[in-house]
């Protein structure tokens, strides 16, 4: 009997499907309410579920939650799956839910995810599958904190130090995917959860091969050694061959992250809103995209995602125009024996940035506009110019939210030291359309809303909004049931099928 035990054993690890990816640096912590490196963020993203989650149009569907509503503008109510349990087969309640909020909040544990729930007055559990949040205002991301991954109650609420728990080691998820264990450094596998709620995966393994040198990465992705991967648009455009498109289907989609020349327009030379306009009529952004990612990007026109709520289709940026840089430039009076000059530093460790710097140098040049560069090391670029705001202007990327807060990088009370606007833009108008966004619970009228400041800081032109680079995605043509959105293609993995 052991015998025939063990022969179905091997002959289902034989025919068991396995998803090969990739990472670059090894997971430190699983548990996804602390802070932790991609690594780690990619993994425990198959192992955690939140009550609240995104469909693939970017829109909040229910996951843990089987429905909310809001009883009034500050008080939320979630009534809870009740077929849902933890990897080890024990039930998941409200328990969990409050256990989650209380551990985020609790000053013995340092996360980031803090910052989101300073607005919630009180968590309660109604019954073992009800939970009432309240407010202490209405709120605009009332619902997107509840993406928040769940963490096990009875596992955890003894444990004296979330920080350094064996948990993090070791988790335990409601997630389509379970892990045994893992070591530093070494490949981490995932398996399928044959009890998870919306059914089984249907690839039954992932396995993250551990690769932290790029080259070795790309050679096994020409070796058909990876199922899902990345390109550059170099690697793109001039180092595969046909057996390589043969075997893998290419899908690119724009990032969540654009790069921008922002002024300092707590200084006399930005201050008068004609130079920067005249600076962005003057730089070519098309042509950045074409010298930096041959082609694989887009124009950024604003502060927020293209395809979400906020973005507006219909604000543009100036155009490419040297005759216009120079009539501005002329009616500030600058010419070719008094040309405008000014400094832009960026940091080391982005080429692509740096190349950037220096085409923009070039062609600012054309309008008679002189660009010096400057390159420093990360922590000394942070230290002595951006966070004492000692710059002229600076280049730098931000990362882009399906939900985005306007409040960090473009309200005037975050013109401050620790604050995230840098370029010291004020503008009452936005001041008062993103307090007024930041108590509108109804989707639309934060649309709108959005929309209006997006309009308005394109207007001021407080940075040069210059490109969003493509993410470029290979995957294994037999893998069965991709379907790429502008969220990208994990939205579904669940469904996914491997021969």
């Amino acid at each position: 009997m052991k015998k025939l035990i063990a022969i179905l054993i091997f002959i289902s690890q034989m025919v068991a499907s396995t998803l090969n990816l990739s990472m670059t640096s090894s997971p430190s912590k699983l548990n996804p309410i602390l802070p932790a490196d991609s690594a780690s963020s990619s993994v425990s993203g198959f192992l955690f579920n939140g009550l609240l989650t995104y469909d693939k149009h970017g829109k909040i569907k229910t996951e843990l939650a089987k429905s909310y509503k809001f009883i009034d503008k500050t008080t939320l109510r979630f009534k809870l799956r009740e077929d849902v349990k933890w990897h080890d087969k024990k039930p998941f309640t409200a328990k969990d839910v409050l256990f989650s909020y209380n551990t985020v909040m609790s000053p013995k544990v340092f996360t980031p995810l803090k910052s989101n729930f300073l607005l919630v007055e009180s968590v309660k559990m109604i019954d073992d599958f009800t939970i009432e949040v309240k407010y202490k205002k209405p709120y605009f991301k009332a619902l997107d904190i509840w993406t928040l991954s769940i963490i096990p109650w009875h596992i955890l609420k003894d444990e004296k130090n979330i920080m350094s728990s064996f948990f993090n080691k070791k988790p335990t998820g409601t997630g389509p995917y379970y892990i045994e264990e893992f070591e530093i450094n070494q490949d981490v596998t995932i398996y399928a959860n044959e009890n998870y709620f919306e059914g089984k995966a249907k690839i039954d393994k992932i396995k993250f091969k551990y690769i932290p040198d790029p080259n070795t990465e790309f050679l096994f992705q020409k070796q058909h050694k990876l199922d899902v991967s990345s390109l550059k648009p170099l690697q793109l455009e001039k180092q595969i061959n046909k057996d390589f498109k043969s075997f893998y289907k290419i899908l690119e989609k724009p990032n969540f992250g654009y790069t921008y020349l922002g002024f300092n327009l707590r200084d006399e030379k930005f201050k008068d809103i004609r130079i920067r306009k005249a600076l962005s009529h003057a730089i070519n952004r098309q042509e950045l995209i074409d010298i930096l990612f041959f082609g694989h990007g887009t124009i950024c026109n604003g502060p927020f995602l293209p395809e979400t709520f906020a973005f507006n289709e219909n604000v543009k940026n100036l155009e490419y125009s040297i005759k216009k840089a120079k009539t501005l430039l002329k009616e500030l009076g600058f010419d070719k024996n008094n040309p405008f000059e000014f400094e832009v530093v960026t940091n080391t460790g982005n080429d692509i940035r740096r190349n950037a710097a220096e085409i923009m140098q070039y062609q600012l040049a054309k309008a008679g506009i002189k660009m010096k560069i400057r390159v420093m090391e990360w922590q000394a670029f942070l230290n002595t110019v951006v966070n004492p705001r000692n710059f002229e202007a600076i280049l730098l990327g931000w990362g882009l939210a399906l939900v985005p807060d306007a409040k960090p990088l473009w309200h005037s009370n975050q013109d401050k030291k620790g604050g995230f606007n840098l370029v010291g833009y004020n503008n009452k108008e936005v001041d008062e359309l993103i307090e007024e966004a930041e108590v509108t619970i109804n989707r639309e009228e934060l649309s709108n809303n959005y929309k209006k400041i997006f309009k308005k800081i394109a207007e001021d032109v407080p940075y040069l909004f210059l490109y969003i680079p493509n993410t470029i995605t290979t995957v294994n043509k037999d893998i069965k049931n991709i379907e790429p959105q502008f969220t990208g293609i994990w939205h579904n993995h669940k469904d996914w099928i491997k021969p």
